[in-house]
């Protein structure tokens, strides 16, 4: 009886053991069934930019339609400055459990080129998810500007060397390396006036505080529409199709001339590939609504979402090797270590030519500020002085002082 009774139990025993070994078993075989019931609260996305400006917009056109891919909210975070890096640090240390996601921009691809230290690695730190759109940059300046076309408007800036600005969504951002080749390609030199952020860059061109800028054609087309800025060329190879009557910038007499922004999604580096792959799978979903697709071709943007995870992370290391090579070639210094020089970056034959720079102006003036030639500074001892946006110099030497702002 004994022999009997022990006989059940491991009989029973033996095939409540297989019951659990096979529902292990299939658990394993289930490819995402780690990620099924992600995302179970809202999703953060932060955006490194400003509200306004191109990643701001083209992030918040898809951000609806993911919400309902996904089922979930998505709370969109703005943390602009450093020309990105600060929202991307941010994300960077998040958890890698997909709650937190960054906007990736094309200047995270350049900054290590110009910074000394940027506080993560765009290639190590995170883990990519999909390419969202790309699109040119197009080179406006205020309407005061004479210029008219860009031969017109590289003659104005050569009888002006070091004199004339131009703004940017921050050091080594893709408006200032756009504007890094094209100086180099044209042999010209300007002043760097770096922001944080490309849309308060764009506010004070259009302000008429600086004269030009080359930021994305999303976020410049209006304005160009209503006259508020004058458009010399897209930075892409072909034409704008949102804008067919802007010229490329190649067409103006330098051929191969690029330099196009574009946008992704990342998640911190650790995130589970079964998450990934679901948020890249919902990119694509979303670039795929008919309306989104015409929202960003009538702007000027082109909806390309990777491939794959794995190929939107080929793109971004070999964007971040093309910079550094345009940064070796244009001459560009790595950011001044000295928290009161971080305010801009020049080409060093334009460092070593000039030590003093000319102050901010209204561009009514600009003309007659710049039509007589501005002498070289003789050298002496700098009194540094804070400004709203640049570190001030007054050059002393025999009395005489020059105003200048260290870019």
């Amino acid at each position: 009886m004994a022999s009997k009774a022990f006989d059940r139990f491991y009989s029973r025993l033996q095939r409540r053991m297989m019951l659990i070994l096979g529902l292990f078993a299939l658990g394993a075989t289930l490819p995402g069934t780690g990620a099924a019931a992600y995302p179970d609260r809202p999703i953060r996305l932060i955006v490194p930019s400003p509200p306004g400006g191109g990643t701001d917009t083209s992030t918040r056109a898809i951000a609806p339609r993911l919400s309902e891919i996904l089922n979930q909210h998505i709370v969109i975070d703005n943390r602009p400055g450093a020309s990105g890096n600060i929202g991307a640090e941010i994300a960077a240390h998040a958890a890698p459990d997909g709650y937190t996601l960054v906007a990736c921009i094309a200047s995270q691809t350049s900054n290590p080129a110009v910074m000394r230290k940027v506080p993560f690695d765009i290639v190590r730190d995170f883990a990519p998810i999909s390419r969202t759109i790309t699109l040119p940059n197009v080179l406006v300046s205020h309407p005061s500007i004479p210029a008219k076309t860009t031969k017109e408007l590289v003659a104005f800036i050569r009888a002006r060397p070091g004199q004339v600005q131009f703004a940017s969504g921050g050091i080594g951002s893709i408006q200032h390396f756009a504007m890094e080749l094209f100086l180099n390609m044209a042999k010209l030199k300007m002043i760097h006036v770096p922001y944080k952020g490309v849309a308060p860059a764009i506010t004070d061109v259009i302000a008429g505080h600086v004269p030009m800028v080359a930021a994305n054609i999303l976020t410049l087309l209006p304005h160009v529409k209503s006259g508020k800025v004058r458009a010399y060329g897209v930075t892409s190879t072909e034409r704008s199709s949102a804008a067919p009557d802007i010229p490329t910038i190649a067409e103006a007499g330098f051929p191969g001339y690029e330099a196009v922004q574009w946008f992704g999604l990342l998640a911190p580096a650790g995130t589970p590939r079964d998450i990934v792959a679901k948020l890249h799978g919902a990119v694509v979903q979303a670039l795929q609504d008919p309306a989104i697709r015409k929202r960003f071709i009538s702007n000027g943007a082109e909806p390309t979402p990777s491939s794959s995870p794995e190929a939107f992370g080929k793109l971004i290391q070999s964007e971040v090797t093309k910079w550094a090579a345009v940064a070796r070639e244009a001459g560009i210094m790595r950011e001044l270590k000295r928290p009161a020089d971080r305010m801009s970056v020049c080409r060093r034959s334009l460092a070593d030519k000039y030590e003093q720079r000319l102050p901010r102006f209204p561009l009514t003036t600009l003309n007659s500020q710049l039509s007589t030639p501005h002498p070289s500074p003789p050298r002496g001892v700098y009194e540094k002085k804070a400004g709203p946006c640049f570190s001030k110099l007054l050059i002393k030497n025999n009395n005489i002082k020059f105003p200048g702002v260290l870019v």
